[in-house]
């Protein structure tokens, strides 16, 4: 089973500063078809103007992984971290038993990012904030973990059973994705026109996968892919 949900479907709000689309539930946008996918909660697609972006604020019992597309974010929380997240490049917020942060966009130019929240397999974990360099040649054809719950993988650590994965097909390329059973995925082209098993995705579309033992991606133009693979 395969829902696209077109990027023109998405609910969301332009605040001047945040042009923000959600592709589920979310703030003032409210779809009970849209609420989640198994631990997936929330995967915003923001556009943050330059010199602006959220104060701190406060988070807990969370996975929040933020994903750059273009620009850099710049993270600051209660536990003293401080750090500048570039494009393509990902930071994790465990949010545990409570943390404060701001994330602001400090370049000349917008910054654009996937958001995406997984619920937390276990309440009340000591919060915690990272972020590592991926560099896209060392994805390019297959996907590459970029958080797990899974401590085995070369990868961020988030408190969930879930991995989230990045690849870069040029067009005419295709991979392959192998997704166990009860599990289930939620695929997004950051650029690009992929088909995922023969069904269509245009760049920002979002495909719920459930189902589907093999996934296969094919790029119709060159793409750069973003998934969560959960309960």
């Amino acid at each position: 089973m395969i829902d696209v949900r077109p990027f023109t479907s998405l609910g969301g709000a332009n605040h001047g500063w945040l042009d923000a689309k959600h592709h589920f539930s979310f703030a003032n946008y409210y779809d009970p078809n849209r609420m989640n996918w198994g631990r997936l909660r929330v995967w915003n697609d923001d556009t943050i103007a330059a010199k602006s972006g959220f104060p701190p604020h406060p988070h807990s019992d969370m996975e929040i992984i933020t994903y750059v597309r273009t620009g850099a974010i710049t993270h600051e929380d209660s536990m003293g971290n401080r750090g500048r997240t570039g494009a393509g490049d990902v930071q994790v917020m465990s949010a545990g038993t409570g943390v404060r942060h701001s994330e602001f966009n400090l370049e000349d130019e917008p910054t654009t990012l996937f958001q995406i929240w997984i619920e937390a397999d276990k309440r009340g974990a000591q919060p915690s904030w990272g972020a590592k360099v991926f560099p896209k040649s060392d994805r390019t054809g297959q996907f590459s973990v970029l958080a797990s719950g899974d401590t085995t993988d070369d990868a961020l650590t988030i408190n969930a059973d879930a991995k989230v994965l990045g690849a870069t097909l040029n067009a005419g390329e295709s991979l392959t994705y192998s997704l166990a059973e009860g599990r289930r995925a939620y695929l997004v082209p950051a650029v690009g026109e992929v088909e995922v098993n023969g069904v269509k995705l245009n760049a920002r579309d979002g495909a719920a996968i459930a189902d589907e033992p093999t996934i296969t991606i094919t790029a119709k133009a060159d793409a750069e892919l973003v998934m969560v693979d959960s309960l």
